[in-house]
């Protein structure tokens, strides 16, 4: 028998024209959408998307049970949201926690498209995760995952981390990755943490080993971090996100790009509240941007 979240996967698939989008939007795993094409598929007896490199393809079979399913997909979507509507937690103000540096940058602009009112907490990921527990916050972006019974977690986007310098530093010609690492260590390195959060990654990453580092200044500002580098007061490691809005290029440079690290931004929110309209009007807003700017 056929389950009717099938045909919801495959109507998001066939929109998205990809499989982690689809999952995406539906806030579900990536292998528990593929499962729900793959019984689909199964059942109807012939593929229903081709598979390329980009993008999913629907086939001929594909696009004839979109236009008859997806009318009535949509149709039985809409009324189970009416049903719901009585009995769900109403939340007529949506709490974000997120760091001050993602919101400014990513969030901010869009609060006019958003459809409820918004109060905003800014932390780290600890301290927003606990908020989050506790119920003072409905929704989190974050870095780390929330593997925790009672809350859903789904990939935003993976941010970079390059190291950014005064314009004026001197940078050697060397391409041995000793030599890299003896010339870094001997900079005037400005961490977010004392305990070298990202720079400690980026070492473990890049040299297999903890950096010996010290920080001449510790400032838990990434937009902060940025100016204190065009002012000339050291290194660091910078989003390209943040490097792209606000570096001033006559003061600040991107040094040894080959050299990166990547972290993981994730949405997390309470699993009782996945269905409440203001809260997936919001999660949406925010993964169509993020999908516009990849």
């Amino acid at each position: 028998m056929v389950d009717f979240e099938w045909y919801r996967s495959f109507v998001a698939i066939y929109k998205y024209n990809s499989v982690s989008e689809a999952a995406k939007i539906r806030i579900m795993t990536q292998p528990a959408m593929s499962q729900h094409l793959s019984s689909l598929e199964a059942e109807v007896g012939e593929r229903l998307f081709m598979r390329t490199a980009r993008k999913m393809m629907p086939t001929e079979r594909g696009k004839q049970l979109y236009s008859q399913v997806a009318p009535l997909v949509e149709s039985l979507e809409e009324t189970t949201l009416s049903f719901k509507a009585a009995c769900l937690p109403t939340l007529s103000t949506i709490r974000i926690g997120s760091a001050i540096e993602y919101f400014s940058e990513n969030i901010l602009d869009q609060l006019q498209n958003f459809k409820t009112c918004t109060i905003s907490y800014f932390g780290e990921a600890d301290h927003l995760l606990d908020r989050l527990k506790e119920d003072k916050v409905d929704l989190i972006i974050t870095s780390q995952k929330c593997q925790i019974p009672g809350i859903d977690c789904i990939k935003l986007c993976t941010e970079q981390f390059v190291i950014s310098a005064p314009k004026h530093l001197q940078i050697p010609p060397v391409d041995d990755l000793k030599a890299k690492e003896e010339w870094l260590l001997a900079q005037d390195w400005i961490s977010y943490g004392l305990e070298l959060p990202i720079i400690r990654r980026f070492w473990r990453e890049h040299f297999k080993k903890r950096p010996i580092i010290k920080p001449i200044h510790t400032i838990p500002n990434l937009h902060l971090i940025l100016r204190a580098i065009e002012n000339g007061a050291g290194i660091s490691l910078i989003p390209t996100y943040i490097l792209k809005n606000s570096m001033d290029q006559t003061k600040a440079k991107v040094i040894f790009d080959a050299l990166n690290v990547q972290n993981v931004i994730y949405l997390a929110y309470k699993s009782k509240n996945k269905h409440v309209p203001a809260l997936n009007d919001i999660l949406e807003a925010i993964m169509q941007k993020n999908k516009r700017i990849e």
